[in-house]
């Protein structure tokens, strides 16, 4: 990550779990003049006690670095309006179903926003009995291919991981309603509702 904490997040986390900098410091094992020199910028706590520092005062790791707080106001967590991540060092794929802070390999990841296809990206869906059978004539190769497709609808994220250089084959039972997502490693996420 190459974000490191501030002052100001530490003063503004502190004062909304309503401690003051010496309750802090007590369950720091640290004195009320360190936290005071951490909020004025005049010193950095130490790395070894961002963990505690980041659970006195009701956060994650990740959200005392960036200094922003996550909140997941979609309790009901449509998944339809799901958040997809993919790592651009390994190709890790993430998913969430509301606001999320996500890293991998050191580096925090950004949500992917859907485009609808262009040409060079379409799909082909055919409905076969029960089940949609998606194919492509998008390049497979070892530096340019799809890296899956996944078939979202209300209730239900299904997800068929792709390889380089293997046939775009892919089977979904219909569920009703939704929309198809596929990510293309050159070009981004891209979407179609079906």
């Amino acid at each position: 990550m190459n974000h490191y904490i501030t002052g100001s997040t530490i003063r503004t986390l502190r004062e909304k779990q309503r401690l003051t900098q010496s309750q802090l410091a007590d369950q720091l094992c640290v004195s009320d003049k360190t936290i005071s020199k951490w909020e004025t910028a005049k010193g950095l706590p130490d790395i070894t006690l961002l963990e505690p520092l980041a659970k006195a005062l009701k956060v994650s790791l990740p959200e005392l670095l960036s200094g922003e707080q996550i909140i997941n106001t979609n309790r009901s967590a449509n998944i339809l309006k799901s958040n997809l991540y993919v790592c651009p060092i390994c190709g890790n794929i993430l998913h969430s179903t509301g606001p999320a802070m996500v890293s991998c390999c050191g580096v925090t990841l950004p949500p992917l926003e859907a485009e609808p296809a262009d040409d060079a990206h379409r799909i082909l869906c055919e409905k076969i009995e029960d089940e949609y059978f998606i194919t492509t004539q998008h390049p497979m190769t070892k530096s340019h291919y799809l890296s899956f497709i996944a078939y979202c609808t209300g209730g239900r994220f299904d997800l068929v991981k792709l390889y380089p250089e293997s046939n775009v084959e892919v089977r979904f039972f219909i569920r009703g309603h939704g929309m198809l997502l596929w990510y293309c490693n050159h070009h981004g996420l891209f979407k179609q509702m079906i």
